[in-house]
C-alpha cells in the first residue's frame, strides 16, 4: 500500500454514502482483498453493526466475542489465517474516540504485517471522513442501530461529542444506559489551547421533557462557552436560559469543570446532583464541592467557582444520580461502597472501557429490575503538562 495519499484523496471527493466503496476498490487493487466489511459500534456498545449490505456477511457480531471485536477492544489489528484467506481487522478510530471496525479479507497466502501501518493510515482517514460524511448521509447513523431510538435518545445522542476523547495531556471515555432510552442524562467537552471544559449533566424530569430541557441548557452553556464567559457566567447565562423558559417549575442539574492543561488546575462549578470520584494511586474518594443551585430554579442565581489540581496519574470519574442513588435490592445505595470498589476494580482498564464496565457492575449490584433512571459515567485519566524541549 503505497497510494494512502491518492486513497485519502478519493474518500474526501466521494459522495458520503459511497466511503466504504473507495476503501473496497483501493483494497482490491493494490493488495487483492476479495471482500471489504465496515462494522460501526452501536449505541449501547454490545455489537458491531454492518454498514451496507455484503453477501454473506452477518448484519451483527457480538463487541466481546468475536475477531471484529477484538480488534476493537484492544485497538490494535488483529489477523486470522486459515486456508480461504488472510483476515486483517482493523481499528477505525478518531482521535480517541472508538467508531468501529474495517475487516478486508487478503489471498490466504498474505503477509499482512508490512501492510498493517498502511492500512492504519487509511482507516484513520476513513474514520475521518465518516464524521464529515454524517452531516449529509444517515448511513452510518442507521447502521449504529441495533434497535430503535427513542424520540428523546434520538435528542440526547445528536447533543453528544462522542463518546471518547485522547490528547497528550489526558484521556476520557463516556457511556450512557440504556443506550436507547435515555432522556435526561448528558455530556458535554470542548478542548481548546491550553483547556478542557467537561460538563455533566442531569435534566430533571422523562421522556421528551427532560431531552428539550437538558438540550436547552448544553445549547445556552456552549453559547455562554463560545462567546469567551467564564465558567461561573456560563452557569449563570445557562441558568437565565432555563428558567426564563421554565419559570422555576423544572431544572437542570449540572457539574462543570474547567482543566487547565499545562498546570492541571481545575475550575469547578457544582450546581446540582452529578458528582466526582478521584482515584490516586490505589486511593479512592468522594470529591465534594459546595453545593449550589441548579440551573433555572430561580431568577439570576449567581455561581462562584471552586479549584483543586490533578496530579499526573490520577483518574476521575463522573456519575449522574442514576448511578450513585441505584440501590442494591439490600437498600444500599450504590454511590456507597460499591462504586469505589468498581472504581478500584477497574483500574487496569482503559478510560474507554471504565464507563461501561462500571455500568455493568451496577446492573448487577441493582438486581433483576431495571433501573429508575437513566445512568451517565465519565472517566478521566490524566496525564498532564507535555514536555517541551528546549531549543
Amino acid at each position: 500500500m503505497h497510494e494512502i495519499a491518492a486513497v485519502e484523496q478519493a474518500l474526501r471527493k466521494a459522495a458520503p454514502h459511497r466511503l466504504v466503496g473507495v476503501v473496497e476498490d483501493a483494497l482490491r487493487e493494490h493488495c487483492d482483498a476479495r471482500r471489504v466489511e465496515l462494522r460501526l459500534a452501536d449505541y449501547g456498545l454490545r455489537t458491531l453493526q454492518l454498514v451496507e449490505r455484503t453477501a454473506g456477511a452477518a448484519p451483527a457480531v457480538p463487541i466481546h466475542d468475536s475477531p471484529q471485536g477484538r480488534a476493537f477492544g484492544s485497538q490494535e489489528p488483529y489477523v486470522t489465517h486459515d486456508s480461504d484467506a488472510t483476515r486483517v481487522h482493523l481499528p477505525v478510530t478518531v482521535r480517541g474516540d472508538r467508531l468501529g471496525v474495517l475487516s478486508a479479507d487478503l489471498p490466504p497466502e498474505t503477509d499482512a504485517g508490512p501492510l498493517l501501518p498502511a492500512l492504519g493510515e487509511l482507516c484513520e482517514a476513513l474514520g475521518h471522513e465518516i464524521l464529515v460524511a454524517e452531516r449529509d448521509t444517515d448511513l452510518y447513523v442507521l447502521a449504529r442501530r441495533a434497535a430503535r431510538l427513542t424520540l428523546a435518545a434520538e435528542m440526547q445522542w445528536q447533543l453528544l461529542p462522542g463518546r471518547a476523547c485522547t490528547r497528550p495531556e489526558f484521556a476520557l471515555g463516556a457511556h450512557l444506559e440504556p443506550a436507547y432510552a435515555i432522556f435526561g442524562d448528558n455530556y458535554d467537552w470542548s478542548v481548546s489551547e491550553g483547556r478542557l471544559t467537561l460538563t455533566v449533566t442531569n435534566g430533571m424530569g422523562e421522556g421528551i421533557e427532560a431531552a428539550l430541557l437538558t438540550n436547552l441548557a448544553i445549547s445556552a452553556l456552549r453559547n455562554a462557552r463560545r462567546a469567551g464567559l467564564g465558567l461561573a457566567d456560563q452557569a449563570a447565562l445557562a441558568d437565565q436560559a432555563v428558567y426564563a423558559q421554565y419559570r422555576g417549575a423544572t431544572y437542570v442539574s449540572v457539574l462543570l469543570l474547567s482543566f487547565d492543561l499545562a498546570t492541571g488546575e481545575v475550575e469547578a462549578v457544582d450546581a446540582g446532583s452529578p458528582r466526582m470520584w478521584r482515584m490516586r494511586g490505589r486511593s479512592v474518594e468522594s470529591v465534594t464541592f459546595d453545593a449550589q443551585l441548579p440551573l433555572g430554579m430561580f431568577e439570576e442565581t449567581v455561581y462562584t467557582t471552586e479549584r483543586f489540581t490533578v496530579l499526573p496519574g490520577d483518574r476521575l470519574l463522573f456519575g449522574s444520580d442514576g448511578v450513585y442513588a441505584a440501590v442494591s435490592p439490600g437498600g444500599e445505595s450504590y454511590g456507597e461502597r460499591a462504586l469505589a470498589r468498581a472504581l478500584g476494580g477497574t483500574r487496569l482498564l482503559p478510560p474507554t472501557h471504565v464507563p461501561q464496565a462500571v455500568l455493568r457492575e451496577l446492573a448487577l449490584y441493582h438486581g433483576e429490575s431495571p433501573l429508575e433512571d437513566d445512568a451517565l459515567v465519565i472517566c478521566l485519566d490524566w496525564h498532564g503538562p507535555v514536555a517541551t524541549v528546549a531549543v
